[in-house]
């Protein structure tokens, strides 16, 4: 039975060094003996011994290894190599496969959506957002939480990265803004890492760099004039607008 998961998942839901050194033992050959039992998969992942690993089928990141972290439940490059080989079946990964998403850039290429690809930018945007949710659980998930955080803010970091740059897409970018904003004011949001703030803050930097390649979308932070936000991130852009005027 094929996981319930896939490469995506894995890739935005990992931090990038954990999953570039899992990558890298994966296309080293490192992942041998797998096979499916039951409910997941098992392994014998080779590293500085043979470390014995057990992936569930639906989520990739419960399981066992008994190496150092695994014993301190914490998740390792072992268990994520497994998952990527479970995925994979053992094929290659492309480049785009193995690129980790660290930055939020902004595209630098000028132009606009297509109505259909509005609406599926729109939707990702939503799917992503989901994981940007309230925390209502006992202290013992808060880390499961912040993954979850993660996981959304890095998956709207490919999406905004992706963008062309036009008036659309600043408008696209601040609608959402606003919508993350609402959800840390209101939205019952523990972001006392600063995930969800820091991926914003990034996105008004890329919003900076749309007004310098296109002064059309200083037009679009007008959106941000006289409003009151959690943490004042819509500054910048509204001292941008100000000077314009």
């Amino acid at each position: 039975m094929p996981p319930k998961y896939d490469l995506d998942k894995i890739k935005f839901a990992t931090d990038g060094p954990t999953f570039e050194k899992a990558v890298g033992l994966y296309e080293s050959d490192k992942v041998t003996k797998f096979k499916e039992e039951l409910n997941g998969y098992f392994a014998v992942v080779l590293g500085t011994r043979p470390y014995r690993v057990y992936v569930d089928n639906r989520h990739y990141d419960k399981g066992n290894c008994d190496c150092y972290l695994g014993q301190n439940d914490t998740l390792c490059k072992h268990l994520v190599a497994v998952a990527i080989y479970a995925v994979k079946d053992g094929q290659s990964l492309t480049d785009e496969d193995k690129r980790p998403i660290t930055q939020l850039t902004c595209s630098g290429k000028l132009g606009t959506l297509s109505k259909t690809e509005l609406s599926c930018v729109k939707k990702s945007i939503t799917g992503a957002t989901r994981h940007i949710k309230a925390y209502e659980g006992p202290s013992r998930l808060w880390f499961s939480y912040q993954n979850s955080l993660s996981e959304g803010c890095n998956r709207l970091a490919k999406i905004v990265s992706d963008l062309p740059v036009s008036e659309q897409t600043a408008q696209l970018l601040i609608a959402m803004l606003l919508r993350l904003d609402d959800k840390l004011c209101r939205g019952g949001i523990d972001d006392s890492d600063g995930t969800v703030g820091v991926f914003m803050e990034q996105t008004v930097a890329v919003l900076e760099e749309y007004a310098k390649l296109d002064s059309a979308c200083l037009k679009m932070f007008g959106a941000l004039a006289n409003r009151e936000t959690c943490f004042g991130w819509e500054e910048p852009l509204v001292r941008l607008l100000d000077k314009k005027m």
